[in-house]
């Protein structure tokens, strides 16, 4: 009959080549090799000792190096049959790198479903956490890491271990993405001037086909008429979301010719909303003084305060 620790050799395998990419020249990584010594000799007992002998040192290092101690862990104590202890480090690690998920060649399944329930349970928070980070990154104009962060968002979301959850958040991620990209593209190099006299500043031009966002340089933004939001009703509080995300364009009239619930705040609040949307009023945003399209995402935050 196999021994246990003939069982676990792919785990550890894969705890390998963790230590010896992701520690690289950090200080302890000769203990970490200690403790990987140990677990090939299925002492998980003296090994995992060795790892939480680390731990009070963890503030101090790299994020990678914490994530290789707590993979360590789990993998230990999955050996030693502590289940709930081992849940809590395969935690810190998706917490860490919610991509992370040990693959079918380096990983037994057992190692695999726990990563994979674990994963599963967490994932739709960090997703939001995620997203949150990246509307702020985006919201103060530091459109790179915000593609980093909608990037991120978005891989999550396609991750099988999502189940289909937050399925209403990829048209919204997929949006900013695209605005935070549109914003960080360097404008051309101007063309050299053949004259030594400076030409005069290009009056920007409307195109009467195109819908401006925030992003536009040239646009002046529309100017709030009437923006009135309908009141949930305390029915509707208890069950609705904290926030909800609306996309409107507004025409060259001032007026809504087009609005989508990109993030829902309740169903039966949704329709309201989207029914009082078309008595908004606005001053058209204009480029040059002249009115164009203009797209805009309206964030709605429901108060639980009576």
């Amino acid at each position: 009959m196999a021994s246990p620790a003939r069982h676990l050799i792919a785990p550890f395998l894969l705890a390998s080549a963790i230590a010896s990419t992701a520690l690289g020249q950090a200080p302890g990584r000769d203990v970490i090799g200690a403790a990987r010594d140990l677990y090939a000799s299925a002492r998980y007992d003296e090994a995992l000792a060795v790892l939480n002998d680390l731990r009070p040192a963890e503030n101090a290092a790299a994020p990678s190096d914490r994530k290789s101690i707590e993979q360590y862990r789990s993998l230990c104590l999955l050996a030693l049959g502590r289940g709930s202890e081992a849940e809590s480090a395969i935690a810190a690690v998706v917490t860490a790198d919610p991509s992370y998920l040990p693959n079918e060649t380096d990983a037994s399944p057992r190692v695999r479903a726990a990563f994979s329930e674990v994963r599963r349970r967490l994932l739709p928070d960090i997703v939001n956490a995620r997203y949150a980070a990246a509307r702020g990154e985006f919201d103060r104009k530091s459109y790179a890491d915000a593609m980093q962060h909608f990037r991120l968002v978005l891989s999550l979301l396609d991750d099988p271990d999502m189940g289909g959850k937050l399925a209403d958040l990829k048209t919204l991620a997929s949006g900013f993405l695209d605005l935070s990209v549109a914003a960080s593209t360097p404008p051309p190099a101007p063309a050299k001037a053949e004259v030594a006299t400076p030409p005069a500043p290009a009056v920007p031009q409307a195109d009467p086909n195109r819908i401006y966002t925030m992003v536009d340089k040239d646009v002046t933004p529309p100017v709030i008429v009437r923006q009135e939001l309908p009141r949930l009703t305390p029915a509707m509080k208890s069950q609705a979301r904290d926030t909800g995300v609306v996309e409107i364009v507004i025409d060259e009239l001032g007026r809504v010719s087009f609005a989508a619930m990109r993030q829902s705040v309740h169903p039966v609040y949704d329709s309201t909303l989207l029914a009082a949307v078309r008595e908004w009023k606005y001053q058209p945003a204009t480029i040059g003084g002249k009115p164009v399209k203009y797209r805009k995402l309206i964030q709605i935050n429901v108060s639980r305060q009576e």
